[in-house]
């Protein structure tokens, strides 16, 4: 089956605006939500490239969205990017307003903004485009290995 991409990008785009558009059902968003997802995924790889205009910032998303936090360097390892434009969409969602963050330490950490008002709708884009993502990929995003630090390691 091939696929005409920039008409695949003019639907999801109509689309994803039609969603927004219309958060008066929820029933009806996830059926278009899940239209979306089936346009999207091509050989067990969802590409929601499209929507977010960067790869980058699918990554961001799905990686917060898996582990709920992260911080720059963690989400960059992970993916094997550069930190540098990881940073950027994490700049670019945080002044969007989608994602808060607050220091830890020299750390900041991000997590997705509890007032955001398309929240639930994006965390249900999300959570479908997870679904068409590889077992292992899947298995890999959703495990969170940190290890507790050593007893009475200095501060």
């Amino acid at each position: 089956m091939t696929y005409d991409w920039d008409l695949v990008k003019e639907i999801v785009i109509n689309l994803f605006s039609y969603v927004i558009a219309s958060l008066v059902n929820t029933y009806y968003n996830c059926k278009i939500v899940s239209y979306i997802c089936q346009i999207l995924s091509y050989n067990g790889v969802v590409m929601l490239e499209p929507l977010f205009m960067s790869k980058n910032a699918e990554r961001v998303l799905m990686f917060l969205f898996s582990r709920e936090q992260g911080y720059t360097r963690e989400i960059a390892r992970f993916f094997k990017v550069d930190a540098d434009s990881i940073q950027k969409q994490l700049v670019k969602f945080e002044t969007g307003g989608v994602l808060v963050s607050k220091s830890e330490g020299k750390t900041r950490i991000y997590r997705f903004n509890p007032r955001y008002s398309f929240l639930n709708e994006l965390k249900a884009l999300l959570e479908k485009a997870l679904s068409f993502y590889p077992p292992e990929d899947q298995e890999n995003l959703l495990m969170s290995r940190n290890r507790p630090r050593r007893k009475n390691k200095p501060l």
